[in-house]
């Protein structure tokens, strides 16, 4: 994967944990020369840059002309003001979970893409996720999905709620899995460190008549992350963290079993014991490979820049999981404690 013009120049705008993290993989890849990366916090950018072997800025302005894509991993709220200089010039964008703060201003990211035809892909990782890639790989028909995502308080995120900070991940893949216009959604939550959500319990109801069940906290003694995803013919379950999962399918004897149980409810006298669990499903684990997120989310990102196709998660993706948290969000605000 290299571009035309060779090693396709990249920068990274944000030095915090995320934007560290982005700039160590575009470092080892070989697509790709990172060039520099950018922070208001001078030390943070020379540290990182010292790091990964790139010229470090304070204005990221200054990576205009030399770059053809970049990493934006700055604070929300300033995801706007950061790449709309770079889409307006052409320059490919990847831009961190969630897309914007508010729908409005996912909605001028989504414009000013369009405006200039240039790539938008949105940080949703855990799309990356290798469980959760096999899980679409199965081409499910979900009819209920359950979604659990809790922790201990990180003291990261703190400035929004638990919808936008940890949901967002989960909303992005109920979306995609569920494929059908939202109708209906009820939300209860609750606030104790500060103004916003901490916990919250979301019943997302779409128009194919899927129904989606989503809890995250972050205020959990320990954490858990976990999907589950029902269908007509079984259940497919993705352990997040461990990147493991299991496909539940029908059994080879479940007509028998059926069978069986009719006559009992019949009144007929029938001997159930040669029957065995796995005949009335069959498990099997979900086949994934072992690659990183993060390197997987990124060499995506660069395949979409150079290729000119679509992005697995675009910014339409990014603003539909930001309009669904915020709808999310309306619904508990009444009962916010």
């Amino acid at each position: 994967m290299t571009s035309k013009m060779g090693v396709l120049p990249v920068g990274v705008i944000g030095c915090g944990r995320m934007g560290r993290l982005h700039a160590r993989v575009l470092s080892q890849m070989p697509a790709v020369k990172l060039i520099g990366v950018a922070d208001a916090n001078p030390q943070s950018a020379e540290e990182a840059a010292k790091l990964y072997g790139c010229e470090a800025f304070t204005d990221p302005l200054k990576l205009l002309p030399r770059v053809k894509a970049v990493t934006i991993a700055v604070p929300t709220q300033f995801h706007v003001c950061s790449s709309e200089p770079f889409l307006r010039a052409g320059i490919a964008c990847l831009i961190e979970k969630p897309l914007a703060k508010d729908v409005g201003e996912c909605r001028r990211i989504v414009e000013l893409a369009r405006a200039s035809n240039t790539t938008v892909q949105v940080g949703h990782i855990e799309r990356f996720n290798p469980a959760v890639r096999a899980l679409f790989a199965l081409d499910l028909n979900p009819t209920f999905i359950e979604v659990v995502r809790v922790s201990p308080m990180t003291f990261r995120s703190i400035d929004v709620g638990v919808v936008l900070d940890m949901m967002i991940h989960d909303l992005d893949i109920v979306l995609k899995l569920a494929n059908s216009p939202v109708t209906r959604v009820e939300a209860v939550g609750g606030s104790v460190v500060g103004t916003v959500e901490d916990v919250c319990n979301a019943r997302v109801t779409f128009a194919n008549g899927c129904v989606a069940n989503i809890t995250a906290s972050r205020l959990a003694a320990g954490s858990e992350r976990r999907l589950r995803v029902f269908s007509g013919n079984g259940f497919a379950s993705v352990d997040y963290a461990t990147k493991r999962g299991a496909v539940i399918r029908r059994g080879e004897r479940l007509d028998v079993i059926r069978e069986a149980i009719a006559k009992v409810r019949a009144g007929e006298s029938v001997d159930l014991s040669g029957l065995k669990p796995e005949d009335l499903m069959k498990v099997e684990p979900l086949k994934v490979d072992d690659q990183d997120q993060l390197r997987a989310e990124q060499e995506s990102f660069i395949d979409a820049v150079i290729t000119g196709s679509r992005p697995l998660v675009t910014a339409e993706d990014g603003a539909a999981a930001v309009d669904l948290a915020t709808q999310i969000v309306h619904a508990i605000r009444p009962q916010t404690l």
